[in-house]
């Protein structure tokens, strides 16, 4: 391409021109040429392009786990253009803002970090592992942050098409919380050479992160989602929780119902006038069942009162109920509702979930259990093929459960006793 086409180059050629640029780095070219090419051809990049790119790549067939490798490197190659990019304002309160609050604490930790694996990498001075397991502590709040892009942002995307900048993302996100773990360990163990090779690496990643976020992510985000979707995001983060920094005001960019901006059902008839009453089982239309007859609004009042958390993907892979509990195990939002339970896990573990379902898709399974030790819990995850009466797959019923209480019973209890008597 003549450089003085650069200005006037479409987006397509220019998307062209970027993806060729990063296809010969992941054939091994050398960097520096590929800026100088970059320079030439495309001059200035805007993070859509980058996701544009990326989604072409991973859909000629390049594997994700191969973008996630050298994305460091492709992002490099581009830099110095998304340097110039201007982080678009947002409110107070908006998501976006809160994100970055978070980083600022997360940049500061990192830069701790960094300081603390030179300090051992040199003279190792005394009582270095307690100053750096209080900075990992710290650090572990970045799990919060990535799980709010995860189960709020990246659902939001896809349903805009945005589905291979965030599988990307993922998998840095699960490199980053392995390097967390294994610089702990090196802390735990006081082992000093693994600790500042793991905590130099950890904190640039942290940083690399962030970087990606602010000048890649939140800008593809603000220009693709609608101010509704934003308040839903807004509305499920309250799900998660925060573990850095709090948002800074209360922020609402309308007064839709979030529940209703994601699954687009139509909106609920208008109250009737007058006082409200409390709602009459007996009045209301009830639902036949194999076993019984119940009202709506008892179903869903049984379902949000067992003492398990289920999720429900139909014959399609698509995510179409989760209950929500007053003590959940994993968080959930709306934005899961109509998401492809794929696009729900990490990359590294879409192949377990793809296993399951397609033998219970086939009739060679119907359940798989696993059990995991979560924040000092014990946690039995089990998944069930849901048939109907003539036998075909109509999805899969996912039942999570914390069974510490259960497995430290011990002997019988025959009377009552109650657990939170005085």
């Amino acid at each position: 391409m003549d450089p003085r086409e650069a200005p006037h180059a479409t987006r397509e050629k220019r998307i062209a021109a970027l993806r060729s640029i990063i296809e010969d780095l992941h054939r091994g070219g050398d960097v520096e040429e590929a800026r100088r090419r970059f320079a030439q051809a495309v001059g200035d990049v805007e993070a859509s392009e980058i996701a544009a790119m990326e989604e072409q790549m991973i859909r000629s067939g390049l594997p994700v786990s191969e973008v996630q490798r050298l994305c460091d490197v492709h992002v490099g190659a581009v830099r110095q253009a998304l340097d110039r990019v201007r982080a678009p304002s947002v409110p107070p309160g908006h998501p976006v803002d809160t994100y970055r609050a978070d980083n600022r604490i997360l940049e500061a930790l990192a830069g701790e970090l960094g300081a603390i694996a030179s300090d051992v990498a040199g003279a190792a001075p005394a009582g270095w592992p307690a100053r750096a397991m209080q900075v990992l502590d710290g650090l572990a709040g970045l799990e919060n942050h990535y799980r709010r892009k995860e189960n709020q942002l990246f659902p939001l995307l896809e349903r805009h098409g945005v589905t291979g900048p965030p599988q990307v993302m993922w998998g840095v996100h699960d490199e980053i919380r392995a390097r967390l773990r294994e610089t702990r360990a090196a802390a735990v163990e006081a082992e000093t050479a693994a600790f500042a090779r793991q905590a130099s690496g950890l904190a640039r990643a942290v940083i690399e992160m962030v970087f990606k976020e602010e000048k890649i992510l939140f800008p593809l985000a603000l220009q693709t989602l609608s101010e509704p979707e934003w308040v839903a995001v807004r509305h499920g983060e309250e799900e998660v929780g925060y573990a850095l920094a709090r948002p800074a005001a209360e922020w609402s960019g309308g007064d839709m119902d979030p529940l209703r901006i994601i699954s687009a059902s139509p909106p609920p008839a208008a109250p009737a006038a007058g006082p409200a009453a409390a709602p009459s089982f007996a009045a209301a239309a009830l639902l036949d069942l194999d076993t019984g007859r119940l009202a709506l609004d008892q179903i869903n009042l049984v379902l949000t009162h067992l003492p398990v958390d289920l999720s429900f993907v139909d014959e399609t892979d698509t995510v179409r109920y989760y209950s929500a509990g007053k003590e959940r195990i994993f968080p959930r939002a709306p934005q899961v509702i109509g998401r492809k339970v794929q696009n729900c896990h990490p990359p590294a573990s879409v192949h377990v979930v793809n296993d399951i379902l397609e033998s219970f898709r086939a009739g060679r399974q119907d359940v798989a259990e696993f059990w995991i030790q979560l924040r000092g819990r014990f946690v039995h995850i089990r998944y069930f093929a849901v048939r109907d009466a003539g036998g075909r797959y109509r999805g899969c019923l996912e039942v999570s459960q914390d069974v510490t209480g259960i497995r430290a019973l011990e002997g019988e209890r025959r009377l009552l006793a109650w657990e939170n008597a005085p």
